[in-house]
């Protein structure tokens, strides 16, 4: 399969919720709607994480006030089950065999891929060839330590969306996350933009694709989708 029909999935190991002793991970409607809009368009899709294996789903997201169809045909779906159970270790992946990458959000992303340098390096090649990069909700923090090559914040001066304090705080873990995405990227430069709460809102800029909450992540993928067409 040619390079430019195979996308990469980047998803979280981390499972917990600070000192909560409460469980987090990834958001699963954040990972199912874009992972069909690909698989449906005609692409390969690869998932990794950075331990491998079978990434952690945030039990909240499994709940029923928070299933879709995506969600729904992805809890019959076996196949894509073991798929997901079976992500690749994060340091084995080469941004050269992916036309893009889309990070999947969740709580989870904010303690391990924020900081993993597999995926830092990873996000600044793929920005170096051009290549799509897309984030929702909170997995915006994968680009908060990546730098341009003048040694800038990658996001400094970008149009970039990401879930809000007012919707952190709607959750009550203000006080539980190691910090707040809104005022991470604001710090760094990046022109921040929202929308309203809980509704999709995704802004697009110098190949980085954002999108504020998990409503945000079907159009994020749409958005990729028509970059790559």
């Amino acid at each position: 399969m040619t390079t430019n029909k195979k996308v990469l999935m980047v998803l979280t190991s981390h499972d917990q919720l600070g000192d909560t002793g409460e469980k987090t991970g990834f958001w699963l409607e954040e990972f199912a709607s874009p992972y069909y809009q690909l698989i449906d368009a005609g692409y390969n899709v690869t998932l990794a994480s950075p331990l491998g294996g079978q990434p952690p789903l945030d039990p909240k997201s499994a709940e029923a006030d928070f299933q879709t169809d995506a969600t729904r045909r992805f809890e019959n779906d076996t196949t894509n089950q073991a798929i997901l159970a079976t992500t690749i270790k994060l340091n084995l992946v080469d941004a050269n065999d992916y036309a893009a990458v889309f990070y999947p959000g969740g709580h989870g992303p904010m303690w391990d891929l924020t900081n993993d340098q597999n995926s830092i390096d990873l996000i600044s090649a793929f920005i170096e060839q051009n290549k799509p990069v897309a984030v929702v909700c909170h997995s915006t923090s994968v680009l908060l330590n990546v730098k341009d090559k003048d040694g800038n914040p990658i996001v400094k001066g970008k149009k970039v969306a990401g879930f809000t304090n007012s919707e952190e705080e709607a959750v009550q873990l203000t006080d539980i996350v190691p910090f707040l995405l809104e005022d991470e990227l604001i710090k760094q430069g990046a022109d921040y933009q929202k929308g309203d709460d809980w509704v999709s809102f995704v802004v697009e800029d110098s190949g980085i694709i954002s999108g504020q909450n998990p409503a945000s992540s079907s159009e994020a993928a749409e958005r990729l989708i028509k970059k790559l067409s």
